[in-house]
């Protein structure tokens, strides 16, 4: 009997963004509105839901244990709750080229203000640990909220060379800079711990295996076993800054932007330290679930994410 074979690595799903295409949606957006593009790019989201039956399967998934473990969406979903989880991605992805070129309406955008926000405004450094949930890029709110704040952003982009041949046409906020790494190394680590050292912040996922490592843990994630990347602790322990978790959620019409304090500072013993990883992961999942609970389709990870494997090189 053949051993089933693991589910492929995220980053080796093959990227499906047509530029002309995307471009041509945004200008429609520009010169008739929201409406005309959703109705436009409807086709397109259609499309991609039929023709790429992983990412619908794990569409399906995801809802199906996020219904099972929190009741979030009310119902027990079926096809047509998987479209308008791509539906909705489709419609983030207007927002996230809209929050890079400063074209989003700052009205539509809620900043919830509590006492982690009001840490971070004096710039004191640290680290956001975030997730692929509702539109990041708007984060940039920061940038007009808090006068000369500086935010690094880590993003694995080497495999979606399409999408950013489209973002370098945009013109993004110079306070916001994107770092694309695959892992992050030592000369990396140096880099980023100047920057929190001069009262920046850098912001990386948790809720993606690394392009090339094999240093993950497990943790419980809507009542299932979910492989989780350890690389944010790693480097919040080595700079000894404070963590914040970050999220953008849909909210009405606009999103709500939320920071909450995670650690003061991330130690991890040596004698203990695979422990106090999977602790800190467990920590985050349960955060992760928390954020899904409030915006199910707010969580865009397409591909079998309970089942992947790291990519070992």
């Amino acid at each position: 009997m053949m051993a089933a074979r693991p589910a492929p690595h995220w980053a080796d799903i093959g990227e499906r963004t047509s530029v002309r295409g995307v471009l041509l949606l945004c200008w429609i957006h520009r010169w008739f509105g929201r409406w005309p593009y959703r109705l436009c790019a409807w086709p397109a989201v259609a499309c991609h839901w039929l023709g790429n039956g992983l990412a619908r399967r794990s569409s399906l998934q995801y809802l199906r244990r996020l219904q099972a473990h929190a009741g979030a969406i009310g119902h027990p979903p079926g096809w047509r709750d998987s479209l308008r989880h791509f539906a909705l991605f489709g419609d983030t992805m207007l927002d996230k080229l809209l929050a890079l070129g400063r074209r989003y309406p700052a009205d539509r955008l809620h900043l919830h203000d509590n006492a982690a926000l009001q840490r971070i405004a004096r710039r004191q450094g640290g680290v956001f640990l975030t997730a692929h949930i509702g539109c990041l890029e708007l984060c940039q709110v920061l940038a007009e909220k808090v006068p000369g704040l500086h935010l690094t952003v880590l993003v694995h982009t080497q495999h979606a060379q399409r999408f950013n041949s489209l973002l370098a046409r945009l013109d993004p906020l110079a306070s916001v800079e994107l770092v694309q790494v695959t892992d992050v190394g030592p000369a990396m680590a140096m880099t980023l711990g100047r920057r929190v050292a001069e009262g920046g912040f850098v912001a990386i996922v948790g809720d993606r295996v690394p392009v090339r490592s094999a240093r993950v843990v497990h943790a419980d994630f809507l009542g299932h076993r979910a492989p989780f990347p350890v690389g944010a602790y790693v480097l919040a322990a080595a700079l000894g800054c404070p963590v914040y978790t970050l999220s953008c959620l849909h909210q009405g019409d606009g999103y709500r932007i939320g920071f909450d304090l995670f650690a003061e500072r991330i130690v991890l013993p040596r004698d203990t330290r695979e422990a106090a990883l999977q602790a800190q992961a467990q920590r985050y999942a349960q955060w992760l679930e928390r954020q899904v609970a409030l915006s199910p389709l707010d969580w865009f990870n397409f591909f079998p994410f309970w089942d992947q494997a790291p990519d070992v090189h």
